[in-house]
């Protein structure tokens, strides 16, 4: 067996521990995802009420930063409109004061559902962190077989680069020898012809040139040599034409001599050497032969634990869903009857919130109104001063954390949550969406400040809902932030998608808030 072949037999024995390898990571990444999923249905009623809960609050915060921001260009263009806008300021504060109360009275119900949340939140923490257990133990053993595949392979790159080296020094040795042994004779043979120094040195050249040249060995030195007693010939010019004539016949009879000799050795080492490299072989073939059988013999091995480690891991699973099956017949009886209640407090609710909507709504409408005939005023205002005066530069206000809102698009509930109270923590609006698909809908109706996206989503991944942001106009300059496991291997596709920032998991939460604040001030500077 030649030493392709064993190197491809080498090769074909880790690519099938590979795709095993790979075929078992990805069966247990579809059980974490059924498992993802699973969490994602159970939480999709609290979720639906948080995401009601802020986008009803998000229009009305931009609302009021939109009123905000004409009330001050009213006041800054007219005094006397300034003066009016006053007494309608102090309505203003008596209904944002009621506005308050109310705040006060959704914030303590959103505090007990908080609340409700946070114990719901912890139950799938604990699950989450026997999943994550049982995935780091996973891990860790995909680690020691990948360390145990890479030990192999590394000590088969270091044999060959070991055998190559010997290989390598032997030739070198040989061909040292050969040059030294070659370098003797022409030493003996100048201290011999050390009368005609100059003769023996184009003669020493002339073999050099016939080694160079086997093919037209015997022609080149027959040419060589007369053109070298041609020279000799010009600087002996003083010595008769016969003695010129006798050192060129003797000179050629010593090139030929010389040649033959060194054809000899050459014949000689050649043969040495492919004796040498026959036993090389044989030697060779054996250790490969004997390499093979130990590598199938290894594979064996590691096909039997592999299959007694599955056995063990499908019993495990089999008797973890049936656990799973009983705690999730207990839970749905439970939830059934917190569902029901939830419904009568959701009917209450709903009706309570019916009518502050249309309260809402006839005082929006008036509100509209004196907007409406306010911007009348401002235009007309700004029309008369764009003729009065010459046009400065608007320099953009930088928005504040109350003022940023950041989208996080992931399939996972569990991160979703925990992304989102560290952004309310530091005062950032939030908006969830559930994979690619719902963030590609919501960011249709309204552009967030900034995008924190997952990797792996179904329907739409984060890589394709980056690129359908970037080929949009109107959403080509969302700060996008990628969060994923595979940080290194994606980096290159993540960055000529247009993805701004990429964090690997797990990421220090300090490191993300640094990244949006400079995000957010780097699209408002531009």
């Amino acid at each position: 067996m030649s030493m392709n072949e064993s190197l491809l037999l080498i090769a074909a024995v880790f690519l099938v521990a590979y795709m095993l390898s790979r075929f078992f990571v990805s069966r247990r990444a579809a059980k974490r995802l059924a498992a993802e999923d699973a969490a994602h249905r159970e939480a999709e009623l609290l979720t639906a009420e948080e995401a009601a809960r802020l986008e009803a609050e998000r229009p009305a915060a931009e609302e009021a930063e939109r009123r905000e921001a004409e009330r001050l260009a009213a006041e800054d263009a007219s005094r006397r409109e300034a003066e009016r806008l006053a007494a309608e300021e102090a309505a203003q504060r008596e209904a944002e004061r009621l506005a308050a109360e109310e705040a006060a009275r959704l914030e303590a119900e959103r505090l007990a559902a908080e609340d409700a949340e946070r114990r719901e939140a912890e139950r799938l923490a604990a699950e989450e962190a026997a999943r994550r257990e049982a995935e780091r133990l996973a891990a860790e053993e995909a680690a020691r077989l990948e360390a145990e595949r890479l030990a192999a392979e590394d000590a088969a790159r270091r044999e060959a680069e070991r055998l190559a080296a010997e290989e390598s020094e032997r030739r070198e040795a040989e061909r040292l020898a050969a040059e030294e042994a070659a370098q003797r004779e022409a030493e003996r043979l100048a201290a011999e012809e050390s009368e005609r120094r100059e003769a023996e040195r184009l003669a020493a050249e002339e073999a050099a040139q016939r080694e160079a040249e086997r093919l037209a060995a015997e022609d080149a030195a027959r040419r060589e040599a007369e053109r070298l007693a041609a020279e000799e010939a010009a600087r002996l010019e003083a010595e008769r034409l016969a003695a010129e004539e006798a050192e060129r016949r003797e000179a050629e009879r010593l090139a030929a001599e010389e040649a033959a000799r060194l054809e000899a050795e050459r014949l000689a080492a050649e043969e040495a050497a492919r004796l040498e490299a026959e036993r090389l072989a044989a030697e060779e073939s054996e250790r490969r032969e004997a390499e093979r059988l130990a590598a199938e013999e290894a594979a064996r091995l590691e096909a039997e634990r592999l299959a007694a480690e599955d056995a063990a891991r499908r019993e495990a699973a089999r008797l973890a869903a049936e656990e799973a099956a009983r705690r999730a017949a207990a839970r749905l009886a439970a939830e059934e009857a917190a569902r029901r209640a939830a419904e009568r407090l959701a009917a209450e609710e709903a009706a309570r919130r019916a009518a502050v909507r249309l309260a809402a709504e006839e005082a929006a409408r008036r509100e509209a109104e004196r907007l409406a005939a306010l911007e009348v005023l401002r235009q007309e205002q700004a029309k008369a001063l764009a003729l009065s005066a010459p046009p400065q530069a608007v320099v953009p206000k930088a928005k504040t954390a109350e003022e940023t809102v950041v989208m996080v698009a992931d399939d996972s509930k569990v991160v979703r949550i925990k992304t989102g109270r560290l952004l309310t923590a530091h005062k950032y609006q939030v908006v969830m969406a559930e994979d690619g698909l719902d963030a590609a809908k919501q960011i249709e109706n309204s552009v967030p400040d900034l995008l924190i996206t997952d990797v792996d989503m179904p329907g739409m991944g984060g890589l394709q809902l980056v690129r359908h942001l970037r080929a949009n106009p109107r959403t080509l300059g969302i700060p996008i932030i990628m969060v994923t496991s595979d940080s290194e291997v994606l980096r290159t596709e993540a960055l000529e998608s247009g993805v701004n920032v990429i964090l690997g998991k797990p990421y220090p939460e300090e490191q993300l808030i640094a990244h949006i604040q400079r995000l957010v001030m780097a699209r408002t500077d531009a």
